[in-house]
């Protein structure tokens, strides 16, 4: 499975974007799939995370009530939608395949990963 992940660019402190994830193979749909985020110098979190029918939503402390993670499983797509966005959300973001239908918030249960697009939030 390939992921792509896009929508991200150079935003002001306040404003939206919007994040896709598409896969190459609509066989995503039976598995939970999440983002990350890794910014410089740090370790990659866990951003939000989607189970497999798109049920059962996660999301970190520190995003939460700000973005809001959906999938398209006709399209094998999933997205973030991004509000408020801070400073502090500067970051490559990564979207990732769960190894089951379950959403994970571990970076380790996640077997495929995207490639990444860069988010940055200027104050």
């Amino acid at each position: 499975v390939q992921l792509q992940a896009s929508g991200g660019g150079l935003v002001q402190a306040g404003d939206s974007l919007s994040l896709s994830c598409a896969a190459s193979d609509r066989t995503v749909r039976r598995y939970g799939m999440g983002w990350f985020r890794q910014a410089p110098g740090k370790e990659r979190e866990f951003v939000a995370a989607v189970s497999r029918s798109g049920d059962f939503t996660y999301y970190a402390d520190s995003v939460k009530g700000r973005f809001t993670i959906s999938r398209d499983n006709d399209r094998g797509t999933m997205y973030l939608q991004m509000n408020s966005l801070k400073p502090e959300d500067t970051a490559v973001y990564y979207c990732a395949v769960s190894r089951n239908s379950v959403a994970y918030t571990l970076p380790s249960a996640y077997l495929y990963w995207g490639q990444g697009t860069l988010v940055t939030v200027s104050s």
